[in-house]
Formats: C-alpha cells, structure tokens, sequence
C-alpha cells in the first residue's frame, strides 16, 4: 500500500498511498520531477485522488501544481502551513535564488481527519515543530512521518515556525504512543519503527 521515491537534490521521500482494490490512490509530498513520477504512478495503474502535503518546505512540494493539473487531484495541506505554497519566502525556495509559488490548497487537514482512498483510511496527526502546520498520516501500514521523525533523528527546529520543545512534545505524545512495531515512513532517509526510535533515538532519550 505504501511505496516510496526519494526525489529532488535533497531526496525527499515521496509516497504512494494506494488501495489495491480501488486502485484509488494519495501522492504524499511530491517534492520535484513531476515526469518521474507521472510515470511511476502509470505502471502502477492508480488513480490519484488527493495530492497530501506533511508540511510546506519547498522540497517537499515541488511537483504539487504539475500533478494536480494532470490528475485533477484535491491538495491538502494544514492551515498554519498553507502560506508556503504561495510564497517563496515562506517555503525557503527564496533562500536558494529561486521561488517556488503554487496555488493555493483545496482544502485543509485537521487533527483527527480522516481520509478515505478507497478502502485505506489516512487519519491526520498533526505534529507541528518542524514547520507550525506539520502533520503526520497514519496507515494501516505504517506512519508516514514527514520531517518529524526520522531514523535516529528528529526534524529540524531553527526554520521560521518551528520549535525543538514543540516537536519533541509532538513526538513524544502523539507518535511514540503508537504500537513499537508501527513501521514509520519519514519525509528523508530510511524507514524505521516506533519502538525503535523509543529505544535509540538520542532526541528522544
């Protein structure tokens, strides 16, 4: 049900969310090289209803506009995030001389949301300290985590908006009270478990 590409120069992972039954299916962070993944998304033969959005920094972002357009899919990003996809500054693309700005989302996700994509539920956690509106989506598969828990690591906190001791409280209360064998699929890097971030994470000791 959830499979991943790393995409852009910083290798956001991106993911597929999809229903094999339905062949309904949710993009999670499309970073950049909306080509590839128009076509990884084709031979796995899936519609793409939602466009969902961890949070709002450019790398995470990129191809949103482009896939939309081309599955005339609905975007969702948390309000307090909703600025970054109009404005450069906001999503940091300004600092690298570029400035990535999009339309506007079409609609927004809320703590205990849940998504329906054919017979998958998709319940929104909102988990802000990276970014004020980041969110977390949990699956019956997994976590998808964004850039709030990674492999032995945490998200950052020095970004506009963002906050180590609110991440650390968004971490510790909302993710780490998932079962230990919850896979977790993180916004960089490889995936890991809850119960092993409990154990080895040094953010989190």
């Amino acid at each position: 049900m959830i499979e991943c590409r790393a995409v852009g120069s910083l290798g956001a992972n991106c993911y597929l969310v999809s229903c094999p039954e339905t062949k309904k299916a949710a993009i999670i962070d499309p970073g950049a090289n909306s080509a590839g993944l128009k076509k990884w998304i084709a031979e796995e033969g899936v519609q793409v209803e939602y466009i969902l959005l961890t949070h709002g920094h450019f790398d995470h972002i990129g191809a949103v506009d482009d896939l939309r357009e081309h599955y005339q899919a609905k975007v969702g990003i948390h309000k307090e995030d909703a600025i970054m996809l109009t404005s450069g500054a906001h999503n940091l693309s300004r600092m690298l001389g570029k400035s990535y700005e999009f339309k506007p989302a079409d609609f927004f996700l809320e703590e205990g949301q849940v998504l329906q994509v054919g017979n998958l539920r998709l319940t929104v956690i909102a988990t802000p300290g990276h970014s004020l509106g980041g969110v977390c989506f949990l699956t019956a598969e997994g976590l998808i985590s964004g850039d709030t828990l990674f492999d032995g690591s945490v998200g950052r906190a020095d970004f506009p908006g963002g906050s180590m001791e609110e991440l650390i409280n968004s971490i510790m209360k909302k993710l780490l009270i998932l079962p230990d064998d919850t896979m977790v699929y993180p916004g960089h890097g490889p995936e890991t478990t809850i119960g092993r971030e409990k154990r080895a994470n040094p953010f989190l000791q």
